[in-house]
């Protein structure tokens, strides 16, 4: 996502490299190549020309402190009228009544089933919501099993109507069905549909008006770029919609729907889907946007990744064993486990500061533990609770029930020892104090920081 913008806008900034002022000059080439980048990943033409002169206005003139150099001024600048373009503050769903009725809109294969599954799931497991998803597309019967499968995979209820041909009827049924079963939020898909086409655009605004819902979400493929801009304003029109949802955002997409959409229709992205499984679903926070797209990382979403997977009794536990040396296998399987809840792999490194630069030309496999799982899994319930007993034989027959080499074998063992030791001496107090110590001298075991 957005790497060859971030290519692009590195290399703009490096034009102020080494100057000691920024001046109308050296602003406005680095502009020129701003516009640029802008321009091939997609973004709408008004829209990157209003930005850089924005951005241009507020640098020229700036005082540049001795602390920093002109393109660490320029990029703080970048970062804030970036957030702004993208809507400045995190534009949340309204949710407050009681039921909350919830429209879905938008292209034929733009993912507004996929995202209605996955919404029903964010709203129950981040809300506390009883959601039901509404079988309101009339025209592809496939759309109904897809979304009954949908509900029974996120455990959120379905209201379906196979006899009817009326969106309309379907739909009031559904919230009717709705208020009788105790669902506070109910979510109505609908069938994909053209703005160029009169008699289906009638049909979608007559749901709205007959449903009165509280949000109005257009479901849009981030990867159809300034056409998707194109089609939301066609969309807006006529349905004046609360908010846009940027689906399949993960894919080899340039970014350029992200930057110009809200600036184009004035209305907020609400949330960006980054895979295909249900938990794959981001509230879109416009300052972490940006701070990807300048390649700075998202550490906050980093950590409420992490956080949604973390069990306290459970990190009590494996506390109390790092503690006591007991660290073994089954440990360390629970814990590639949760981490292969968080999401791709990939997409996690980029949310790192630094690393999304390191990582651009890198393929990571999201089957990268496999191998790790498979060797784990071969060890006896014995050998993965006492890793001191797993000799040169039981190695031999791990690798083979594994189909791994005896290589990769002792590789893993030879990592797993070093991270416990790691672990180990992070847990004690002392040793933790010794080594802070060192660090504010100035020095590291083995001459490092010298």
């Amino acid at each position: 996502m957005f790497e060859n913008l971030q290519d692009k806008l590195e290399g703009a900034f490096k034009i102020l490299k080494g100057q000691g002022t920024i001046t109308e000059i050296n602003v406005a080439e680095t502009m020129k190549e701003i516009r640029k980048a802008l321009l091939d990943a997609d973004v709408n033409y008004k829209t990157a020309k209003a930005f850089t002169d924005d951005v241009k206005i507020k640098a020229i003139g700036q005082n540049v402190l001795t602390a920093i150099s002109p393109g660490q001024l320029l990029t703080k600048i970048m970062n804030d009228e970036l957030t702004q373009l993208m809507g400045g503050q995190v534009q949340e769903l309204d949710i407050k009544t009681n039921p909350t009725v919830i429209l879905i809109a938008g292209l034929n294969g733009a993912g507004k089933t996929t995202f209605s599954g996955k919404l029903a799931n964010f709203l129950k497991t981040q809300k506390n919501k009883k959601p039901l998803l509404v079988a309101g597309d009339v025209y592809r019967p496939a759309a109904i099993d897809q979304l009954e499968i949908l509900a029974g995979q996120v455990g959120a209820d379905v209201y379906v109507n196979r006899e009817s041909k009326s969106p309309v009827a379907i739909a009031l049924e559904g919230i009717a069905y709705g208020k009788q079963n105790g669902n506070n939020v109910i979510i109505i898909d609908t069938a994909g549909r053209l703005s160029l086409d009169d008699a289906l655009m009638n049909e979608i605004a007559e749901v709205k008006a007959a449903c009165k819902p509280q949000e109005i979400l257009f479901v849009v493929d981030a990867m159809t770029g300034q056409d998707a801009v194109n089609t939301a304003k066609a969309f807006n029109d006529r349905l004046d919609f609360t908010g846009v949802v940027l689906t399949k955002l993960d894919g080899d997409t340039r970014g350029g729907a992200a930057l110009s959409i809200k600036s184009v229709v004035n209305k907020p992205i609400k949330f960006v889907g980054t895979g295909e499984k249900m938990d794959a679903l981001d509230v879109f926070y416009p300052d972490r946007m940006a701070s990807r797209i300048l390649g700075m990382g998202d550490v906050i979403s980093l950590v409420e990744r992490a956080q949604m997977q973390f069990d306290e009794k459970e990190a009590a536990i494996l506390q109390k064993k790092i503690h006591k040396n007991k660290f073994d296998y089954n440990d360390f399987l629970s814990q590639i486990q949760q981490i292969k809840k968080m999401g791709n792999i990939k997409d996690l490194m980029g949310m790192i500061p630094g690393v999304s630069k390191m990582m651009k030309n890198v393929e990571v496999d999201d089957n990268a533990f496999i191998g790790v799982e498979s060797i784990i899994k071969s060890m006896t319930p014995y050998e993965r609770e006492n890793p001191d007993t797993i000799n040169t034989s039981r190695r031999t027959r791990i690798a083979k029930g594994s189909g791994n080499d005896i290589a990769e074998v002792n590789k893993l063992i030879k990592q797993f020892d070093e991270m416990k030791k790691m672990m180990k001496q992070f847990s004690n107090p002392a040793a933790m104090l010794k080594m802070q110590n060192m660090m504010k001298g100035g020095a590291m075991p083995g001459g490092m920081g010298r």
